[in-house]
């Protein structure tokens, strides 16, 4: 491994009134990075950041952890996680802010990248792209609200004009923003065209707060790429992480992983679901989870079908354990057919 890259990767960031560890986050993922996620990620470390999935600004102040299938938590990971809210009511935002502050997050997260037409219908997501004034009233309300970190992660816009993504970048850092997590890729373009990571450096150019780089960042090599192309401070981790939630311990702290590694993460994730979810639920958050991690085998479609056909999140346990009896063997990079 490049020594300098791993001593830059561990160096430790300010965002706010706050430090992180490294420079390694997870990309927060709807339906993907919930409380047994991450407490998987938890078994490896060498993250600087782990994000909650997506919560709604309206329901955040008067939801239940307890029962709560997004707006949960371990206590201990609270000095660590970013809570992140959609909606584009300035006030409910604010309210929601108010309630993650209270709860002990290490910060609140203003989502302004997510596309999928439930969420930008009411003006939410992505959506917030398209409408800079109200936008910026979003994350004044946010900044007003709390005094703990605000973040923004967001995407180019609604085409393709870096002018647009570096005017919204601006925007964010003087309503307040202390740090933004960018995916240079259109919004309605979920992964049909590779990000312009050269979008990365024109942001981070443009504000002096953070930026985190994100999209398609699948092996050191590529970290590696993003950083020097961009001058980025960090880089936000999605998919790879779902499929293999060690790597960043691999590249921060050089661990080594095993094929052992592999059965653990699958079964911790099943057992991890079991615990936080009733059954059905975990089961779904499971299959959610599963084609990420099934990428990382040569024969990977057959065990996702293997592993839906369980039907019950207690039998997910017995089918990884009769799948690695074999030493199944690895990809050198995930499937790309799964790993969508």
């Amino acid at each position: 491994m490049n020594t300098n890259l791993q001593e830059f990767l561990n160096s430790p960031l300010a965002i706010g009134g706050k430090t992180i560890a490294n420079r390694l986050v997870l990309a927060p993922m709807a339906g993907l990075t919930h409380i047994a996620f991450r407490e998987v990620l938890a078994l490896y470390g060498g993250y600087g950041l782990l994000y909650t999935g997506m919560a709604g600004a309206k329901s955040v102040p008067h939801e239940n952890p307890k029962v709560s299938t997004v707006f949960s938590w371990r206590e201990e990971e609270l000095e660590h996680t970013v809570c992140q809210i959609f909606g584009s009511v300035p006030e409910t935002m604010a309210q929601a802010a108010q309630r993650i502050e209270a709860e002990g997050f290490f910060g609140v997260d203003i989502n302004c990248g997510c596309s999928a037409r439930a969420i930008c219908r009411y003006g939410s997501g992505a959506a917030l792209l398209a409408k800079p004034d109200l936008a910026a009233q979003v994350v004044r309300a946010v900044r007003k609200a709390v005094n703990i970190p605000v973040i923004v992660k967001f995407r180019t816009g609604w085409k393709d004009d870096p002018a647009h993504a570096v005017s919204m970048a601006r925007l964010f850092r003087d309503e307040g923003a202390d740090a933004l997590i960018f995916h240079p890729r259109v919004a309605p373009d979920l992964r049909t065209r590779p990000p312009k990571w050269e979008y990365i450096g024109l942001v981070k150019d443009a504000v002096e707060v953070p930026v985190f780089g994100n999209g398609n960042v699948i092996s050191l090599d590529d970290a590696a790429k993003m950083l020097s192309m961009s001058g980025c401070d960090g880089v936000a981790l999605g998919r790879i992480a779902l499929a293999q939630p060690w790597i960043m311990a691999q590249w921060s702290q050089g661990m080594a992983p095993a094929l052992d590694d592999y059965k653990t993460a699958g079964t911790a994730m099943a057992s991890f679901c079991a615990k936080r979810f009733e059954p059905r639920t975990a089961f779904l958050r499971f299959m959610k989870f599963s084609p990420y991690y099934c990428a990382n085998f040569q024969f990977g479609h057959a065990l996702h079908k293997r592993l839906f056909a369980a039907k019950e999140i207690d039998n997910i346990i017995p089918v990884l354990e009769d799948f690695f009896q074999s030493a199944p063997p690895l990809n050198k990079r995930p499937t790309p057919g799964l790993f969508v």
